[in-house]
């Protein structure tokens, strides 16, 4: 099964699927390693972790294109992806699925941002019009070569239009073909409690820590009738923080020492990049070579 009917599969299951950001092929690979049964490439957290930038639409749809590449070949499970407005207009959306599919998405999300987007949680978003949203589910769809392959329509129109004008969206972009909704930012609980009942489709619930969403528990979320609950940068935001304060001992100490019971082991290192996995492999081909050989054949 292909991962993109492994998510489609796993998405039709009544268990909500908790979805943990990752901002590089490394954590992907961490988090296939814990269980979990798909990521998502992050697109803040990519422009954080290798730019050092915020989240205002500055990386290319190329860059995206092939660091999408690296984690999908680093991990087996589905690899859901955030593709931000598109890169562009109508037939940059189109391309945009093409090669993000190519690079090996098993789901694309998509929202209805102005160019230069920026993070749901900052504020001053600007939205395209329902209708230019739609066009371009409607070019997602078409560059779509798998059915399989997931759609997430993602509205950032809570903050300026409220809760009916996302819900509103929400259900004109599920008509349009979107598989998968994405209300970005609800700010009450109230309305985070009913956004499941009144969009009709799926639904993905983004938790940040510290943004404008109300907490709740992924099991909460599955109990208001979510069907994803994403937390994005967890991962990234906690591997800076043990950053920060690795640095700051070996700043102080000039020593590491203090730090060893915090790191992984020099194997545990090794075998979660999968160097013995390359070492059999190579040495395979060697093998191969003197079995081939005239001398080793007798001649």
């Amino acid at each position: 099964m292909s991962t993109k009917s492994q998510l489609r599969s796993r998405l039709a299951q009544e268990r909500i699927v908790v979805l943990p950001g990752v901002a590089d092929a490394m954590t992907a690979r961490l988090a296939e390693d814990a269980g979990f049964e798909a990521v998502y490439v992050t697109g803040a957290g990519f422009a954080n972790a290798s730019f050092g930038q915020p989240d205002v639409g500055l990386v290319t749809m190329s860059e995206v294109v092939e660091h999408v590449r690296r984690v999908s070949r680093a991990v087996g499970i589905p690899v859901v992806v955030d593709a931000d407005t598109g890169y562009g207009g109508l037939l940059n959306v189109h391309r945009t699925v093409q090669e993000l599919e190519h690079a090996g998405a098993a789901a694309i999300q998509l929202e209805d941002q102005a160019i230069p987007k920026r993070c749901g949680h900052f504020d001053g978003q600007s939205l395209v019009s329902s209708a230019e949203m739609v066009s371009r589910i409607a070019a997602a769809v078409d560059a779509r070569r798998d059915p399989e392959l997931v759609l997430i329509a993602r509205t950032d129109a809570y903050q300026s239009e409220g809760l009916e004008g996302a819900v509103a969206r929400a259900n004109a972009y599920l008509a349009a073909g979107a598989d998968l909704i994405f209300v970005e930012a609800p700010r009450s609980a109230e309305d985070l409690a009913v956004l499941p009942s009144r969009v009709h489709g799926p639904v993905l619930a983004n938790m940040v820590e510290g943004g404008k969403t109300p907490w709740r528990s992924a099991e909460e979320l599955e109990e208001l009738g979510f069907r994803v609950a994403l937390f994005a940068n967890a991962t990234l935001r906690v591997a800076m923080r043990a950053a920060q304060e690795a640095l700051a001992v070996l700043r102080e100490t000039g020593d590491t020492k203090e730090l060893w019971p915090k790191m992984l082991t020099w194997e545990q290192r090794q075998e979660l990049i999968g160097l013995s996995t390359m070492q059999a492999l190579e040495q395979r081909f060697v093998d191969a070579a003197t079995d081939s050989h005239p001398l080793k054949q007798g001649q």
